[in-house]
């Protein structure tokens, strides 16, 4: 079992920047792989970005690519989202994810990811 936490949300002004921390604990240590998404209110869970524990390969959504940087701490076991350049349609609850099982691709997928955190909102105002 892999419980994880997120933290670091807020209010924050558009173009302004946060960093959310994931804290994963539990058997980490066959975990492949961190992902986080976002939900805004009557909205699907969307795909943010992701990395790989092992070898700290990113993936982007497009609308973040080059305002968001994923990144990973593996002695720590923490996995962090640093957001930049923030816009208004970035305001959702954030979601950090664990997929245990070593899949290549499909990072989109919510439903390749088997532990989630219970979410930190972030809000951008305009």
């Amino acid at each position: 079992q892999v419980q994880l936490v997120e933290s670091g949300g807020g209010l924050v002004q558009a173009g302004g920047s946060l960093r959310l921390s994931c804290k994963a604990s539990g058997r980490t240590y066959s975990s492949y792989a961190m992902g986080w998404f976002r939900q805004a209110p009557g909205k699907e869970r969307d795909f943010v970005a992701a990395i790989t524990w092992r070898d700290g390969n990113t993936y982007y959504a497009d609308s973040v690519k080059g305002r968001f940087t994923i990144s990973r701490d593996n002695a720590k076991n923490m996995v962090y989202l640093q957001m930049n350049s923030l816009k208004p349609e970035d305001t959702a609850v954030y979601y950090c994810a664990d997929r245990s099982k070593i899949q290549i691709g499909q990072f989109e997928r919510p439903r390749t990811y088997d532990y989630w955190g219970q979410g930190t909102q972030v809000t951008v105002s305009s």
